[in-house]
């Protein structure tokens, strides 16, 4: 099996001309099952998982997410890197619905779990100081200036619980705060990618400037933003599987993420909990 491009997003990614002959595949992982069935395939070459956050329909809330799940199911499809669409709202004039934000840096405003893979007699405690893998965000940057879309490379996105928007008066914090977008599904995802060896990288696409800007968010406005760029973020993902290489490590560290992150005594460690990390990373828990 080929180390895949795993793809993270909803409808308008399934739906993409390059995954016509794609096949759906169930995958079953120690943590349960994720959102829905994998769609494997091939686009450019590459070959690609992926997998609708929200289930197909968009049938899953954002704190109903099976994120361990999710990421776990992609590590086992044979993925080492994520590539995350997420709709967000914005803080900032400059960045207006329609532009693409690689993430580089994220705050925590959920109050969800679980959000680790480690517990349950194994302690683990990953380096998380720079959340999204460069390299790959290097690689993003590159196709959405080839693609001439709206973009920065590097932004804060705050994560909140979610499913309701936010009120005015945290909108206004959020932005005095120095944030520049907010989202519901950044974290644990990208967390949890960190703690599989993954390559992470979410691409914000904004649809609304959030409650800041005196008005309420309107939902209609931000499905009518969401499929006028369904075809510039189809566009994106060819780009980058096409501009990606199939790598076994990465420069960044992303692929040893784990490399003395675990505290408990390997003669410790419960039969069952080994058993499971195993199926993330088997040359340390094998």
């Amino acid at each position: 099996m080929s180390s895949r491009l795993g793809l993270i997003g909803g409808s308008g990614l399934y739906k993409m001309p390059a995954l016509a002959n794609g096949e759906w595949i169930s995958v079953e992982t120690p943590w349960g099952l994720p959102s829905d069935q994998l769609l494997i395939g091939a686009i450019e070459g590459r070959d690609v998982a992926f997998l609708p956050r929200h289930g197909r329909g968009h049938r899953i809330a954002p704190d109903e997410i099976n994120y361990r799940a999710n990421i776990a199911a992609l590590k086992a499809a044979g993925c080492t890197e994520i590539l995350a669409i997420s709709a967000v709202g914005s803080f900032r004039e400059e960045l207006p619905p329609g532009t693409f934000v690689a993430v580089d840096q994220y705050v925590d405003r959920t109050v969800r779990g679980p959000r680790s893979f480690f517990g349950s007699g194994i302690v683990g405690h990953v380096a998380f100081g720079r959340p999204a893998c460069g390299r790959l965000r290097g690689i993003v940057g590159e196709a959405l200036s080839e693609l001439h879309l709206p973009h920065r490379i590097g932004g804060t996105m705050v994560v909140t619980e979610g499913p309701q928007f936010a009120t005015r008066a945290e909108s206004i914090l959020h932005r005095a705060s120095g944030f520049d977008i907010v989202g519901m599904t950044g974290l644990p995802e990208a967390r949890l990618a960190r703690e599989a060896e993954l390559c992470y990288q979410c691409v914000a696409m904004v649809t609304d400037f959030d409650a800041w800007a005196e008005h309420d968010v309107d939902v209609g406005e931000i499905i009518r933003v969401m499929n006028a760029n369904v075809a510039n973020a189809q566009a994106l993902v060819e780009s980058v599987a096409r501009l990606s290489a199939p790598a076994a490590h990465c420069s960044e560290g992303c692929t040893a993420a784990l490399e003395g992150s675990v505290m408990t005594a390997r003669d410790t460690w419960p039969e069952k909990t080994r058993r499971r990390l195993a199926n993330l990373a088997p040359r340390i828990f094998a």
